[in-house]
């Protein structure tokens, strides 16, 4: 990315998602894999390697957790089966358009609530 925004040089952008009280999708394997799948080349990114995606945990911490190496960097989720809750965080050195993130997650997830953090890299 190398960026320079008011005089300051910037190495990535990473982009970080919380969204609460989604609907059924998110415990849907096949469905989280296929957001991510659709967001890599929607944001301009490629993919590196395969998804690995898979659902653990114990009690109310049971989720899906799943990362997608990039050739620029990385994307992973962890979702919350109890809470339905995801956490999303997409890292790049490339520039990315984070509002097409959040509108496949409101297309995909319908969350109740969505909050997004920008941190611009240096």
């Amino acid at each position: 990315m190398r960026a320079e925004i008011n005089g300051q040089k910037y190495y990535g952008k990473h982009l970080m998602v919380t969204a609460v009280n989604c609907n059924e999708n998110l415990l849907d394997i096949p469905t989280v894999s296929r957001f991510i799948k659709e967001m890599v080349p929607a944001i301009d990114m490629v993919p590196y390697g395969d998804l690995v995606i898979a659902r653990f945990g114990e009690g109310i911490e049971v989720g899906i957790s799943a990362v997608q190496l990039i050739v620029t960097s990385a994307i992973t989720i962890h979702t919350n089966d109890t809470f339905r809750d995801l956490y999303l965080d997409v890292f790049s050195c490339k520039w990315f358009e984070e509002e097409v993130v959040i509108k496949m997650i409101n297309d995909f997830f319908a969350p109740g609530e969505i909050k997004e953090n920008v941190i611009l890299r240096r």
